[in-house]
């Protein structure tokens, strides 16, 4: 029987390891911590009466209520399709997948602000489509429609690349010993699959939600940044900042960084129960 010496992974002295956690958190807390602190203090200068008579305006009850109405559509239609595509692109085999593996992935590498101006130029009102729209009274552009498009297409990726993986770890076999035993396509979904994706496609949900609530660039461009009727949060934090309404501004960026925060808080548990259930998965 051999002797077998374990030697540590990493061969950095303990003074290297506290200077890296520490350069690390610095890091952190420059970039992270410092400007979370300033929303919250910024938007109590003057107390926590003004901040909520800030938000108490109708304006920013406007844009609170668009807001959440934004992330009420966009993120359900989201799960739906990247449920979707995943199930298309992890249970067939058929040519194009690399294309529409490449297409899931387009939101990431092209621009919001490009986003936007493809949306214009697609539904805004000297398109074909866009001018029929509008001649019909369902506008596109500088309206609700709009707006959910283009939060659409940037949070479109999340949802189906945190499925995609989990779908190709646990392969087909439990879907296919589930309709040799007389399971129709439905129940099979409902029984098999989706308990099996339920963590990732929560977690995928949660983050689909942040970046559709705190979308700017994209929205910015197709909304037209019209007060009361399409001025998301982001959009009108940054018109009362730009007109020296410090407080309110800071007010609904504290709001919107306190969601923010319980999404954080939300992703981080799912993370525990989703690594739990990825440990089980490798087990069995």
């Amino acid at each position: 029987m051999s002797d077998t010496t374990f030697r540590p992974v990493t061969t950095e002295t303990p003074l290297t390891r506290v200077v890296l956690i520490l350069v690390s958190m610095a890091f952190l807390g420059l970039l992270v911590a410092a400007p979370l602190i300033t929303v919250f203090a910024e938007a109590l200068a003057e107390g926590a009466g003004a901040a909520l008579e800030s938000l108490s305006h109708p304006e920013a009850q406007d844009a609170i209520r668009l807001t959440l109405i934004v992330a009420a559509v966009s993120v359900p239609l989201n799960a739906v399709f990247g449920v979707a595509a995943a199930w298309l692109i992890t249970k067939f085999q058929f040519r194009g997948k690399a294309v529409l593996l490449t297409l899931i992935d387009i939101p990431f590498s092209v621009s919001p602000v490009v986003a936007g101006l493809c949306i214009i130029l697609t539904f805004g009102a000297n398109s074909w489509v866009g001018s029929w729209l509008v001649a019909h009274g369902f506008p596109v552009v500088f309206a609700l429609p709009g707006i959910i498009l283009a939060s659409m297409f940037v949070t479109f990726p999340f949802v189906a690349r945190e499925i995609i993986p989990v779908m190709i770890e646990q392969g087909k076999t439990e879907e296919e010993a589930a309709l040799t035993l007389g399971a129709s396509g439905w129940r099979v979904f409902f029984t098999v699959t989706l308990p099996n994706i339920r963590w990732a496609l929560l977690y995928g949900v949660l983050l689909c939600n942040a970046r559709a609530m705190g979308e700017f660039g994209a929205v910015a461009v197709v909304s037209g940044k019209i007060r009361g009727l399409t001025a998301t949060m982001p959009i009108s934090i940054e018109m009362l900042y730009n007109e020296y309404q410090s407080v309110a501004a800071f007010a609904m960026a504290a709001v919107l960084a306190l969601l923010a925060l319980v999404t954080l808080a939300l992703k981080t548990l799912l993370e525990w129960r989703y690594a739990d259930q990825l440990a089980a998965n490798r087990r069995h």
